[in-house]
Formats: C-alpha cells, structure tokens, sequence
C-alpha cells in the first residue's frame, strides 16, 4: 500500500484515531509520518537498540558496512542498532552473526515446542498406573488362542485336537463357559 500523503514510498506506519466515535485510519511512510509528529512509541520509553545490543555485542563496523542483506540492504550494525533484521532473508545472510545472540536471548537456536504435564490427582499426587497384574488366563482360553494359530497356519490336525480338547473342557464345567 503507498503511503497516502507522498503517494511514493510504501506505507509502513498505519495509524487509528478513534475521535468522537468515528474511525479514521492513515497509511504513511516512516518520513511522513515522522514529519507529521507520528515517531515510534517506543523511543520515549528506552532505547531498544541499545538494549539488543547488550545481547548481540558491538558489531565490527568494518565489515558490517560491507556486508549488506541482498534483500533490503540492511547492514548487521543496523540491526544491532535498531534491534530488529530487515526481512526474513537477513537470517541467512547475517546467519554466523545472529546464532549467537539468538541463543543467548533464548536459550537455544530450534524450537522445541511445548510439552503436555501429566495431569494431577486432586490430593497433588502425580498420576501413576496402578500396578494392575492381569489374572493368569484360563486353559480354556489358552486353547482358544492356540486353535486360532493353528487354523492360520493351517495345522488342521492339531486344530481338530485342540477343538476336541475345547469341548471336553466345556463338558466338564458344566458348559457355563
């Protein structure tokens, strides 16, 4: 978007007025608004370039000068200056340089994500499972599961055998089972 006063340079300030309870918005570019009392807020309250360069060190203003992003021509000493990188190209560029300010001001250069807690008990407690042993199985069952492997391998035989075997242990119980 062009900047609505010079209708030249692109608009990178957008400013809202709330007046009366009508809005109005105006897209100006950083020299006309600057011109038009519009700064950046944040320079009456600290110097953040100051402050990001407490984290990125003193730049070697010999080859910052020489070495400008391909992208939008920003230089390492104006990064250190304002604190912000030009665009997303200047993290290639400048990448050795801003490694280790990144991983000092967060502690490590990927991200790692947010890890899930294990939810609490109401008395505090961290949920533990419970030691539950599963009851030995039945021979009946232990059968069950043999007959189905042979039928799979097609051991008809030995399936024959275990049905039979099946069925004399269902006779025995009584056929509740």
């Amino acid at each position: 978007m062009l900047c609505q006063s010079c209708q030249k340079n692109q608009a990178t300030t957008h400013i809202k007025n709330i007046v009366n309870g009508e809005l109005t918005e105006k897209h100006l570019c950083s020299e006309c608004a600057a011109n038009q009392g519009y700064g950046n807020v944040f320079d009456h309250m600290f110097d953040i370039g100051s402050f990001m360069s407490g984290f990125m060190g003193e730049p070697s203003f010999a080859l910052a000068a020489e070495k400008r992003c391909p992208n939008c021509g920003i230089t390492f000493s104006q990064i250190t200056k304002g604190g912000r990188v030009g665009c997303a190209r200047c993290y290639d560029t400048f990448y050795d340089r801003l490694i280790p300010s990144i991983k000092r001001i967060h502690g490590n250069t990927y991200h790692t994500g947010k890890r899930l807690k294990k939810p609490e008990l109401e008395s505090g407690e961290k949920n533990v499972k419970a030691d539950v042993k599963t009851p030995p199985k039945s021979e009946l069952e232990t059968l069950n599961e043999e007959l189905k492997s042979a039928v799979k391998s097609q051991e008809f035989e030995r399936a024959a055998q275990l049905r039979d075997r099946i069925n004399a242990l269902k006779a025995e119980q009584g056929g509740n089972i």
